[in-house]
């Protein structure tokens, strides 16, 4: 039995009330999510926070779930979702305050040598550019889960990433690009 069919009887017994199953869902899913919203996130402080605000999310909309679709393309688009209006309200509170846009992005990932310098490319993409590769190449996610959990056609998430490995191998140089 794959994680999607153990993760689709899950769904079915939250729908029908039963709280340990979806506790089984958060706990299978809690660490790559946080992992996803501390790498996306404009603030990786938060991400723990917007982690559970869309585990909250999913509960309260989980009578509406299609479970012709994957629970986990389903859970990380809540949490680019949430990501992305904790990021406008920023942008609001900014503008409402009168400060200079100004974005302070960093790397949560320390690791040696070439991920450290990837990791730190990787944060200077656009943020959809930067959760798709986080998403295809950092969780594990298929094409077409990860435009589903982004919300973009699959053709948009492939451009998407065409343009964020033009990007990493231009900021990396060619030094990166031969390893």
């Amino acid at each position: 039995m794959s994680d999607s069919d153990d993760d689709a009887a899950l769904v079915r017994a939250a729908r029908t009330g039963s709280v340990s199953a979806f506790n089984q869902l958060v706990r299978r899913h809690q660490q790559p999510l946080r992992a996803f919203l501390r790498r996306v996130c404009d603030n990786p402080a938060d991400a723990d926070d917007l982690a559970q605000a869309s585990f909250v999310l999913a509960w309260c909309r989980l009578a509406r779930f299609d479970e012709d679709r994957v629970f986990r393309s389903w859970l990380f688009g809540i949490a680019w979702r949430k990501c992305r209006e904790q990021r406008r309200g920023w942008l609001r509170r900014l503008a409402r305050e009168g400060y200079a846009a100004m974005t302070s992005e960093t790397s949560p990932v320390i690791d040696p040598g070439a991920r450290l310098d990837l990791a730190a490319a990787a944060a200077r993409l656009p943020a959809t550019q930067r959760a798709a590769v986080l998403l295809c190449f950092g969780s594990g996610f298929s094409h077409t889960e990860a435009a589903e959990a982004l919300g973009l056609p699959l053709g948009t998430l492939k451009s998407h990433l065409a343009r964020a490995r033009r990007d990493l191998i231009e900021m990396l140089g060619d030094d990166h690009a031969q390893s």
